[in-house]
């Protein structure tokens, strides 16, 4: 009765057995728990954004040079795990100024001696500093900003020392040819078509660009070549066909066209005059061109105008310098097919018998290598001497 009077007696929709609580954290706690995982999710961005550790994770090599005398201090670290992939060099004791690197492969355990400083200290050095080509007397050069450029010394011209050594005596008494290829220096296999395949009398000019200009004009100079450096100059579409960097143009003064023509001059040595490198418009402008005349006279080198502007100044100019000069007749390959560089040959020819002597100028088109070379053959059969570009100016200044 009385389980069924206390049924009675509870209130509708109430339960009088015990619940279980749940349990809470206080109110406090959890906020605590908050800034802790807060402060651990910002280090770890800020370690991984700001570690300055480009190359973690990467094999690491450590190098330990000891001095000569400097004891061996602590024990030398444990082999690390095949899993690894990191050397450890060792140094042994210097000789001189040398020092032997030990490498320590931490896979395999190989071990490779490598000497450094001494040799390859001076080939670093060599390296850096401008390679200077063999055969140039270090009297005539100068100091300038860009580098070592052409000057004449005790009385001696870069135009007599680097001229190719030709029978003056002989050239002068019959008919002679000198021809100059161009645009060299740009593109290797072109510039060594032209210095093996051409015998030595040719004169073979360079332009100042290309990776390496200075040993493959070196390497003409080995093969008995005489060499020309073509100074860019702007031509009257300027800038739409743009010769290249450091251009000499018309519309800069006296003062900024010698700092580019400097530049151009130190690109290399062992030159015996410099000729324009296209320039329509500027070997047309007398203020500009005479400054760039008498700077090659002072120098002592000599000026090939290439013919292909006949509003050129420069043959007027160099007559009042002492300076060797001498101006194109025939582009032989202005239209690079064999038959017309045939006619342009023939005429060059003609030409020399008429003046006793002309000159031609060429690209190193192969079609142009082909055709001038094989023309070349039957030269002095026909009682024409080819000559280099030094001995015709001389032949020009005196006829």
């Amino acid at each position: 009765m009385t389980d069924t009077a206390d049924d009675l007696s509870t209130p509708l929709g109430q339960d009088t057995a015990p619940r279980k609580r749940r349990f809470r954290l206080p109110f406090t706690a959890m906020q605590a728990l908050a800034v802790v995982l807060g402060l651990f999710l910002v280090a770890f961005a800020g370690f991984a954004i700001f570690s300055d550790d480009p190359l973690g994770g990467e094999p690491m090599a450590r190098v330990a040079i000891r001095q000569k005398g400097t004891p061996d201090q602590g024990k030398p670290e444990a082999a690390p795990a095949a899993s690894e992939t990191k050397a450890t060099p060792q140094a042994s004791e210097p000789k001189g100024d040398q020092k032997t690197v030990t490498i320590i492969d931490g896979s395999s355990g190989k071990r490779q001696d490598v000497v450094i400083g001494g040799a390859e200290k001076a080939e670093a050095d060599q390296a850096a500093a401008p390679a200077m080509m063999a055969g140039i007397d270090q009297r005539l050069l100068e100091k300038s900003r860009y580098g070592m450029i052409p000057i004449m010394a005790d009385g001696l011209k870069p135009f007599t020392a680097y001229a190719a050594e030709a029978d003056r005596a002989r050239a002068a008494k019959m008919p002679a040819v000198a021809i100059v290829i161009g645009g060299l220096g740009v593109g290797a296999a072109k510039t060594t078509d032209a210095i093996m395949k051409l015998p030595s009398a040719v004169t073979l000019a360079f332009t100042p660009y290309g990776s390496d200009p200075g040993k493959l004009a070196e390497r003409a100079r080995a093969q008995r070549h005489e060499i020309f450096l073509q100074i860019p100059m702007e031509p009257f579409d300027y800038p739409d066909n743009d010769p290249g960097p450091q251009t000499l143009l018309a519309t800069l003064g006296p003062e900024q066209n010698l700092d580019r023509l400097y530049w151009h001059l130190s690109r290399f040595q062992g030159y015996a005059g410099i000729a324009n490198f296209m320039g329509a418009r500027f070997v047309a402008t007398d203020a500009v061109m005479q400054p760039v005349i008498r700077e090659a006279a002072k120098r002592g080198l000599g000026y090939f105008d290439d013919g292909s502007s006949p509003r050129s100044v420069a043959p007027l100019l160099a007559s009042g310098q002492a300076l060797p000069f001498a101006k194109g007749d025939v582009a032989i390959d202005a239209v690079p097919t064999a038959a017309e560089i045939e006619r342009a040959l023939a005429k060059l020819e003609s030409l020399a018998r008429e003046r006793g002597v002309a000159l031609g100028t060429a690209s190193a088109l192969p079609v142009s290598i082909e055709r001038i070379g094989a023309w070349i053959k039957g030269l002095e059969g026909r009682g024409i001497m080819l000559v280099p570009l030094t001995t015709a100016m001389l032949k020009s200044k005196s006829s």
